[in-house]
Formats: structure tokens, sequence, C-alpha cells
């Protein structure tokens, strides 16, 4: 798959946190995002968000403890722009681990509406394998924490109770 330009490139950042707003079943999810006076917020399906946390977890889990103690140097330089904040909902996310730099790069693309005016907004910056360790936990702590999966179908199942479709819907399962 080829690489499209990226139109915010914000280098290594200074903060990020993976958040999440609602009641579980109407939760929306994000990534807030700073890089000098560069604010950003990528609004994420909990699929996305379940994803990057499982990926990051995976690749620093298999580093060694020398390798995950050695600082990192981002091949990026640091945001110099000038204050800016950008807020759109990620269509396409890809994530990669620089060996060389001991970081990873994100990169996030809008999702694109048919007959937009305006270029998709894109964001990619760099990460170090400390705030990675630190967004898997959080973005893995945060979609355990929605509605039970139902052992059967592995739909959610909603306070009112799940019409398993495995079941034909003759089960109704309830969560707790």
């Amino acid at each position: 798959m080829e690489q499209r330009e990226v139109k915010y490139s914000l280098g290594s950042i200074s903060y990020i946190e993976p958040r999440t707003f609602g009641e579980p079943g109407q939760r929306t999810f994000n990534l807030v995002i700073e890089a000098g006076n560069a604010n950003c917020t990528v609004w994420l399906e909990k699929e996305q968000l379940f994803q990057l946390g499982i990926y990051l977890q995976e690749v620093v889990s298999a580093m060694s403890l020398e390798d995950k103690q050695r600082h990192g140097v981002s091949s990026e330089p640091e945001w110099s722009g000038e204050g800016i904040s950008i807020d759109f909902k990620a269509g396409q996310i890809m994530l990669s681990h620089d060996p060389d730099s001991n970081s990873f790069r994100l990169v996030a693309y809008e999702r694109e509406e048919e007959g937009a005016s305006e270029e998709p907004a894109s964001v990619g910056f760099s990460i170090s394998i400390a705030q990675a360790e630190t967004i898997a936990e959080e973005a893995l702590r945060i979609c355990s924490a929605g509605r039970p999966l139902c052992f059967l179908c592995g739909q959610p199942i909603n306070p009112d109770g799940h019409a398993c479709p495995r079941s034909n819907g003759h089960t109704v399962l309830e969560a707790g």
C-alpha cells in the first residue's frame, strides 16, 4: 500500500492519551496529542483503538530489556510551527516500529467524505517506547471496560440483554 503525504507532521510529541466518553454502548474514543504549540484530537472507532493497543503491547513485550531502556532518537524534528488545533475522525491508521530510532511512527488519515470540498486532514508523529507502553495499557483498559461480549457470537451484550443470532433468537442472554 502506497503511503499518502501527511498534511501535519508533528515529529516527536510531548503528550498523548487515549480517552473515551459516554456510557458503554454509546462511547466515543479518541487520542489527544500535543506537540509544541500543536494540539490534535483523532477520533477512533473502538476496534481501531483496541488494535492500536494490541500492536503496541505485542511489539514492546517482544523487545529485550536493553532495547526498552535504550533512549530513542527520533528521525523527525519536533513541531516548530504555529499553534494549530486539528480535530478529525480517522479513517485509516498506520503504525510502524523503527528499530534504528527505537520509536514508533503513527500516521492517521481523516475519513474521506464523498463530495468534500477540502483536502482530508492527516497527522503523523513519533512516540517513544515509554509512551507506547502507556498508550497500550490505557487503550486496552478502556476497551475492556465496555459491554461484555456474547460467548456464542462475539457481539456486545446490552444492559437489557442480547438476542443472540447464533441461537436463532431463541435464547436471550443478559449482561453480568
